[in-house]
């Protein structure tokens, strides 16, 4: 006997019992379950299930309602050829693709935007889930290309590649699968992006050479300086500050708003956590004894009677020193490049977040955001981990169970 599917969606406010007479009248029928999809938007429940049933449908169709009533559900029917195409199809087609969007707000404007551009390139979004509320809105789209080629993926990255300048949203888009929930270790630019602000710049401060100090990063931010010579050029102007000033800047640092939080959920779930900066070690390693980092490497100023000399001593942690580092690290734990996450905001941090299985621009200038997997334009550090998958929601259970208040205004 062939089998007639039924696709059955309910709507009403959430409530306990729901599921269970559903499921129950569902039973008396005989029916086989095939799908399931379930959620719940601000308290307003919508509920889908498809079954298939032997016998008559109509009759099915007649308990359903009947049950639905007496809890007080909405409930639509849909038999046969009305359901759509291929309603037996062995198993529910995995998305191809995994966009993250951000906003302070999500405005339906650009929410649009970006549905009409997915629809042009015939991508079709299959669910939708909030990842966060606070500090910034996150929604997490699945959506489906017809044919998962290298073609199609880089046709979906080129015409979303402009809606955070048009439409107000950091855009993130990965393919979905088992890579994407592997990664396994986080690396970190330390100056503008786990701290505030530059520290070479709060040690000029100190010998008023913090003018000259900007000069020459605005030259290397030109190309007119490699990094290496930038970095001499701005020690040589801290000779003879006292040693103990170290400690002092050190003292006045400030974390990136959710830094801590970002830090102490990625170590939660098991990854190796740690920093690579164009900085200096004498700063780095309180970064490193505060949030319990696994890993650091900077560059080291040195120090002759109590003052600094104007020299780095040592090799510089460059540009190509910190893809170097990074891949260091990573076969240190075992943990393939692929599974790596790294995240920076400056032209110094472009070899370390190409290397990486995925590169996190934040806050960062042009020529980081180009070659960067995803850009962050909020200043929230935390915002990295709605783009790996983890929920404000999921983040403030883990606090709580720790015994930690909730962290919002």
């Amino acid at each position: 006997m062939n089998s007639t599917p039924v696709l059955i969606t309910t709507t009403g406010p959430d409530k306990p019992g729901v599921s269970s007479v559903l499921f129950a009248a569902l039973a008396r029928q005989g029916v086989e379950v095939l799908d399931i999809e379930q959620v719940v938007i601000r308290g307003q429940l919508v509920l889908g299930v498809l079954v298939a049933v032997d016998d008559d449908a109509e009759a099915l169709q007649e308990a359903v309602e009947q049950a639905m009533a007496a809890v007080s559900m909405n409930v639509d029917v849909r038999i046969g050829e009305a359901i759509g195409t291929d309603p037996f199809a062995p198993g529910r087609r995995g998305s191809t693709h995994v966009l993250v969007l951000l906003g302070r707000p999500v405005t339906a404007r650009a929410f649009t935007e970006v549905a009409r551009r997915l629809a042009a390139a015939g991508a079709n979004i299959d669910s939708i889930r909030s990842v966060a509320d606070y500090p910034v809105t996150g929604l997490e789209v699945h959506v489906s290309v017809a044919h998962d080629t290298d073609e199609a993926d880089a046709e979906l990255r080129s015409i979303l590649a402009d809606v955070p300048s048009r439409g107000g949203l950091d855009v993130s888009i990965e393919r979905s699968g088992l890579a994407r929930r592997a990664k396994r270790l986080v690396v970190f630019d330390v100056d503008s992006t786990l701290i505030q602000g530059e520290v070479i710049e709060m040690l000029a401060a100190y010998v008023g050479v913090e003018q000259q100090v900007c000069d020459i990063t605005e030259a290397a931010m030109r190309g007119e300086l490699n990094f290496t010579e930038s970095l001499r050029r701005r020690v040589a102007l801290l000779e003879g500050l006292p040693e103990t000033v170290l400690d002092e800047v050190a003292d006045a640092i400030e974390l990136t708003p959710g830094a801590r939080t970002t830090v102490r959920t990625l170590k939660r779930l098991g990854f190796r956590c740690g920093v690579v900066s164009g900085g200096f070690t004498r700063i780095i390693d309180r970064l490193v004894s505060d949030l319990g980092l696994d890993f650091a490497v900077a560059n080291d100023l040195e120090v002759v009677d109590g003052k600094l000399t104007g020299r780095v001593v040592g090799e510089i942690v460059d540009r190509p020193g910190k893809a170097a580092a990074l891949r260091r690290f990573a076969s240190g734990y075992g943990i393939p490049i692929e599974q790596c996450v790294a995240v920076g905001d400056g032209a110094n941090d472009i070899d370390m977040l190409s290397a990486a299985g995925m590169g996190i621009a934040f806050n960062a200038k042009p020529a980081l955001r180009e070659v960067a997997d995803a850009a962050l334009s909020y200043p929230y550090l935390d915002a990295v981990l709605f783009l790996l998958g983890v929920t404000r929601a999921e983040v403030e259970a883990a606090d709580a169970a720790d015994g930690m208040p909730l962290l919002r205004p």
